[in-house]
């Protein structure tokens, strides 16, 4: 599994996501064990958060550390997005995108209580994960995942509308001024 460190940039769009969420209480506060969301929760002004392995990135089993593009060339030329196509084994089999829903909901499982009681959660986890966190919380079919781009450094907000599960805001620029209370 690769495990990457933080790029400057990244450090700097931690430190502005600390920026943006700066002074909001959080009931509890969810990182993956990967390198680079522990770094990011630690320079957003959580250095302490609870570990959650179930928030790791997706698996991407032979595919792991290669971009779409290669793996569109090795389908010689056939279109490609985990969401539809899945992975192939590697050094681990991957996982499958039920596999990584399941996942997706036993975090949510684990914040539900709190939520319920109107507090907040902050969860701080992958691109790919976190997209199917969404679909999953948003009760939307798994290949919903695909249409959501999401940036690297970019905060996300799911809660309720009207008692439903929503996705409040996505893909966000951390921006200081947004009032995330």
């Amino acid at each position: 599994m690769t495990d990457l460190t933080l790029t400057d940039r990244g450090e700097q769009q931690a430190r502005d996501q600390g920026s943006m969420l700066r002074g909001h209480r959080f009931a509890m506060v969810l990182c993956s064990p990967r390198l680079r969301a522990r770094r990011t929760s630690a320079l957003a002004g959580y250095p302490d958060p609870a570990i959650d392995e179930e928030a790791v990135e997706w698996d991407y089993g032979g595919y792991e550390g290669i971009t779409t593009k290669q793996i569109i060339e090795m389908r010689g030329g056939e279109p490609w997005d985990v969401w539809h196509n899945g992975v192939i084994p590697g050094a681990t089999p991957g996982e499958t995108p039920e596999q990584v829903q399941a996942r997706a909901q036993r975090v949510i499982d684990k914040c539900t209580d709190c939520l319920r009681q109107g507090e907040d959660v902050l969860l701080v986890a992958h691109g790919h994960f976190l997209r199917m966190l969404a679909v999953t919380w948003a009760g939307l079919p798994i290949e919903a995942g695909a249409i959501l781009r999401l940036e690297t450094g970019s905060v996300c907000e799911l809660g309720y509308e009207h008692d439903r599960q929503a996705i409040l805001r996505w893909n966000c620029p951390p921006d200081p001024r947004v009032d995330f209370s």
